[in-house]
């Protein structure tokens, strides 16, 4: 019998697991580890999800124990499952596992992508924060405005209780205020639920397929931090962030996706400059030349609310963007900057609980407060830090609405982005031989 620990961060691990080895009685898993979430180990994957041969779960505990976890099982194999990891920090993690006589494994795609029924985009990156949610929505409207059922399966945030997060669907807001979700979910549900799409997440990412394919003519599969999908994709875009010029080709799986890719969407020209840029298109035309290159920028609009000219302005930032994502900013400080704030305050001073242990984790953090909220105590430590700054306006560039969970003093103004192509070609132009295929396949189905 092999031993086997999955190394993880509450998401590509259960998934690997589900796939490869719940049913290996050649092997058993005897834990999972886990990191960069807040408060995700020292619980248990649970018998239901685990299945038969796992009737007590599979322990789940924090990164720090894997050594002695290693030496205490006797462990053979130690995969590595999570995202968005610098290509030398994965050696590091591999040395340690090594050291302690294990082998160090990484799952690749045909070993863990399931298959569907119906076409499926898949919209990846090679960064947390460089606009994957932007292209999905965009992704997703255009094949609805092509008269296509869309479902949008979101890659897992399993931080809540793994047993009633089996299988999510969301078609409306208070579906996902019923689950009682992260901010990190919202920020992923919310708005693709306002724009009419259906949206699924959870952590049996087969079950999840068969619900979605049942309803929808396209899965649209939304990635998380820049894992590479679950499904197999009939088309896979891949989204590049100019702002970390040379990120693409330095990071894991992120450098796996742009070699993948059908169509690289390299985002935020318009703010990344020329030369960070042409930095990216050598890039991607070295590793991945067949690929279609789509240009495009996610501008900032500012939703009406409170004047910024001249005032003193708190901005709020997506968290994972600035946490693993390794940005010191996001589209909040930019919408503050280009509204004439006179000053960004800096959330610091007045940061309480975990939030400042956000910003000791994470010092690259720049005059920004990362919306941190994976719990109810996370919540209410960002909401005392909110109302404890000294601010006129509290700028919030999270993809949610984040006014309707807090309680702040100050008045609140939201930012919004949607990503828009710039020249050609376009999503439409990739999209189109899809949609014909669809609606040929749906003609052929009514007959």
């Amino acid at each position: 019998m092999k031993r086997v620990i999955i190394m993880g961060a509450g998401g590509r691990d259960f998934h690997n697991f589900n796939v490869a080895y719940r049913v290996d009685a050649s092997t058993e898993v005897v834990a999972f580890t886990a990191t960069q979430i807040p408060g995700i180990a020292d619980r248990t994957y649970p018998p239901s999800l685990a299945g038969p041969r796992y009737p007590k779960g599979i322990p789940i505990r924090p990164e720090e124990e894997l050594t002695a976890l290693i030496r205490r099982y006797d462990v053979d194999e130690v995969v590595f499952s999570y995202s968005d990891m610098p290509h030398v920090e994965v050696m590091h993690r591999a040395s340690i596992v090594l050291a302690a006589g294990a082998s160090f494994v990484l799952l690749g795609p045909h070993a863990t992508m399931l298959q569907s029924t119906k076409p499926v985009v898949s919209v990846c990156a090679v960064r947390t924060g460089s606009g994957k949610s932007q292209t999905s929505r965009r992704v997703g409207r255009i094949l609805m405005d092509a008269g296509l059922r869309v479902a949008l399966v979101r890659h897992p945030m399993p931080y809540g209780d793994l047993d009633a997060m089996r299988v999510q669907r969301f078609a409306t807001l208070a579906d996902i205020d019923a689950s009682h979700p992260t901010i990190e979910e919202r920020e992923e549900y919310e708005r693709p639920v306002e724009l009419g799409m259906l949206m699924y997440s959870g952590v049996d990412y087969a079950e999840i397929l068969a619900q979605a394919q049942a309803e929808a003519d396209v899965i649209v599969w939304d990635g998380g931090n820049n894992d590479f999908s679950f499904y197999a994709p009939t088309l896979q875009i891949v989204v590049v962030d100019p702002l970390r010029a040379g990120d693409e080709l330095a990071y894991h799986p992120g450098e796996t996706n742009l070699r993948m890719a059908d169509v690289v969407v390299i985002n935020k020209i318009d703010s990344a400059g020329l030369e960070k840029t042409e930095r990216v298109l050598t890039d991607v035309a070295a590793v991945n030349p067949a690929a279609t290159v789509i240009r495009a920028a996610s501008p900032t609009m500012l939703q009406d609310g409170p004047p910024l000219m001249g005032r003193r302005v708190l901005v709020i930032e997506d968290g994972p963007t600035l946490t693993h994502g390794g940005m010191s900013f996001g589209a909040g400080l930019v919408a503050a900057q280009l509204g004439g704030a006179g000053e960004v305050v800096d959330p610091r001073p007045f940061a309480v609980g975990s939030i400042a242990e956000t910003f000791r984790r994470f010092p690259q953090v720049g005059p920004v407060l990362p919306a941190m909220g994976y719990s109810d105590t996370q919540l209410g430590e960002l909401e005392q830090t909110i109302n404890a700054a000294d601010c006129d306006v509290v700028l919030t560039g999270t993809p949610m609405d984040l006014g309707r969970l807090i309680h702040s003093r100050h008045p609140i103004r939201h930012v919004t982005y949607e990503l828009q192509e710039i020249g050609e070609p376009t999503l439409d132009d990739v999209l189109r031989p899809m949609i014909q295929n669809a609606r040929r396949d749906l003609a052929v189905a009514t007959v």
